[in-house]
């Protein structure tokens, strides 16, 4: 199969394009580096033997539709885009113009070159908005109440999935992804808290724990996501899908987590909630099981060990 994955360079891409190049797919990489990294892709351009090629481009600009029209993909995996839904409350056009104008300019891009399907992941918090408890886990069937632009906009590119699939035929899936963590995952980004805590930790900084610490992530390794993702490539047609576990962890059980993993019995400082940060987040699976034969298979504490050992391996590393 010929793949295209936007956002390539980044955490979730690159470990997407290694898993499609091991499942013998040929894949072209769209990544613009600004918040991705060529070496993230340094296994796939070193054993890709012919089978990867990187375009450094910009979703939103119009070589886009020209190297999907000389290439000819049969899937494109979309991940470019913003991934903080906090910043996009400050840079609200920023962020609509990356998720929404570049998502449609990649639609078009795939329209006209015969594309057969688009797999899209957005981030199931900015989705979804704020959950009551009663509603957990959330369901696709729940209605999106997004509580921030960028959550906004992850809408209007799913309503526009649908839109391209019904007019068009193009086919595609949409998950909304759990908090996915793992190795490659930036400790220095603004986003993913198992990578901000683990690095904070192993560099002997102090960690930050925004509101009392009992709100929970649904977290998610990047492995399983990864499966996930392929998976979609097949399956799951014209759906909106969950990739959770089903299963919330509390942020204060997590920093107890990575402060084991670290080796490091550092207490956390605690400040006020943030706006834009979900109370609650846990995801129902059980469609992604049945439409997509998905189940995550890792634990968070393996995950966590993971995550810790990377970084630890890392240049710089406390």
């Amino acid at each position: 199969m010929k793949t295209l994955v936007t956002g390539g360079a980044g955490f979730l891409g690159s470990v997407l394009v290694d898993r499609l190049l091991a499942e013998g797919h040929a894949v072209d990489v769209v990544d613009d580096l600004s918040t991705g990294s060529l070496a993230n892709l340094a296994d796939a351009r070193a054993d890709a033997a012919g089978a990867f090629s990187f375009h450094r481009l910009d979703v939103r600009g119009p070589e886009v539709i020209e190297l999907l029209g000389h290439r000819r993909p049969d899937v494109v995996f979309h991940l470019a885009g913003h991934s903080d839904a906090r910043a996009s409350l400050e840079r609200p056009l920023l962020d609509a113009q990356v998720t929404v104008l570049g998502s449609l300019q990649v639609l078009e891009a795939a329209r006209r070159a015969g594309v057969r399907k688009v797999v899209y992941a957005c981030s199931a918090a900015s989705l979804y908005g704020a959950v009551e408890a009663k509603e957990l886990p959330v369901s696709e069937s729940r209605t999106p109440r997004p509580a921030t632009p960028h959550g906004v906009a992850a809408k209007a590119v799913w309503e526009y999935l649908s839109m391209y699939r019904d007019v068009h035929g193009l086919e595609f899936t949409a998950l909304a992804l759990g908090d996915v963590y793992g190795p490659r995952q930036d400790p220095g980004r603004h986003t993913g808290v198992v990578a901000i805590f683990a690095g904070n930790l192993l560099a002997g900084r102090p960690c930050t724990i925004f509101g009392d610490g009992r709100q929970t992530i649904d977290g998610v390794f990047v492995d399983d996501a990864v499966d996930a993702l392929a998976r979609a490539g097949e399956r799951g047609s014209g759906l909106l899908i969950n990739v959770g576990t089903g299963i919330e962890t509390a942020l204060n059980d997590l920093f107890a987590l990575v402060g084991a993993a670290a080796g490091t019995a550092s207490p956390a400082t605690y400040q006020p909630a943030r706006p834009g940060d979900a109370g609650r987040r846990c995801l129902n699976p059980a469609r992604a099981a049945l439409h997509l034969g998905w189940k995550p298979w890792t634990t968070v504490d393996v995950g966590v060990d993971a995550t810790v050992r990377w970084l630890r391996e890392r240049p710089g590393a406390g």
